[in-house]
């Protein structure tokens, strides 16, 4: 199979073994749900007619394991407007809430003559060597990407171009928007600070905010990873496109040792 879900009704979708986790391979990895959920955020607010609005936020918590198994995704108004307005999208499998994400969406208008303070622009990917993230973590989703690290990474920080051949759902195109955010929560996993054969660091949640809409086939993520001395680490991302930054993520990580 060469995507991440199948839809097996309005709202009811199958996962692909390409969606198998790193931390279990049973278990769903949350990046391609991400994409997911900004695409039928995204369906959900064109069902309604056009209106301008763009997705510049995406707050998950992960409340629950996603099995390799069918599940489902309602999308609700939480509070309704004409030029901003907060969706609510739940994620349901096996009877249970396993995510719950709000996401902001908003209209644009021009401010290009202020824009400004984003920062430089990660070297373009073409003619980096792609690393082997499947030597570090398992899964059916960090086999299907391809990672290229710009100079190497560090134990805590790593620059890296991120993609991937696989559509986010058979036989429907996602917008670029919805291809980009299906990568970000990669990053907890591409500047590890310690090995994952002796500790435990898996992210509660996942926030994404956005400047800019990104564009292209390529996630950039400029990372950086704390651990703390209570048990919890954060993972914070600059994310980039072939233009510059777009955005930042944020995951809150929970430490033990296996």
């Amino acid at each position: 199979m060469t995507s991440y879900f199948a839809r097996v009704s309005a709202g009811r979708f199958r996962p692909s073994e390409l969606t198998g986790g790193a931390w279990a391979t049973d278990e769903q990895h949350i990046a391609p749900m991400t994409g997911l959920i900004a695409h039928e955020v995204e369906r959900f607010a064109a069902r309604r007619g056009p209106d301008g609005m763009v997705i510049t936020r995406i707050s998950m918590d992960i409340l629950g394991v996603l099995k390799l198994a069918e599940f489902d995704v309602e999308v609700t108004v939480v509070r309704p407007g004409r030029t901003i307005e907060l969706l609510e999208a739940v994620v349901t499998a096996r009877g249970r809430v396993a995510v719950r994400a709000r996401i902001w969406r908003m209209g644009p208008y021009d401010t290009a003559a202020v824009a400004g303070g984003d920062g430089g622009v990660l070297p373009h990917p073409d003619g980096l060597v792609s690393y082997p993230l499947g030597d570090v973590w398992p899964g059916g989703f960090i086999g299907s990407v391809d990672v290229r690290p710009v100079g190497e990474p560090r134990p805590g920080h790593a620059r890296v171009w991120i993609t991937s051949a696989a559509s986010l759902v058979a036989g429907e195109e996602a917008s670029p928007l919805a291809e980009y955010v299906k990568l970000i929560d990669t990053a907890n996993g591409i500047a590890v600070r310690e090995s994952p054969k002796e500790w435990m660091f898996p992210n509660l949640d996942l926030t994404i905010h956005l400047h800019r809409q990104p564009e292209g086939r390529w996630v950039g993520l400029d990372t950086a990873v704390t651990f703390g001395a209570q048990g919890v680490g954060l993972t914070s991302s600059v994310l980039h496109d072939d233009r510059g930054p777009v955005g930042r993520a944020e995951q809150i990580l929970t430490i033990r040792p296996i």
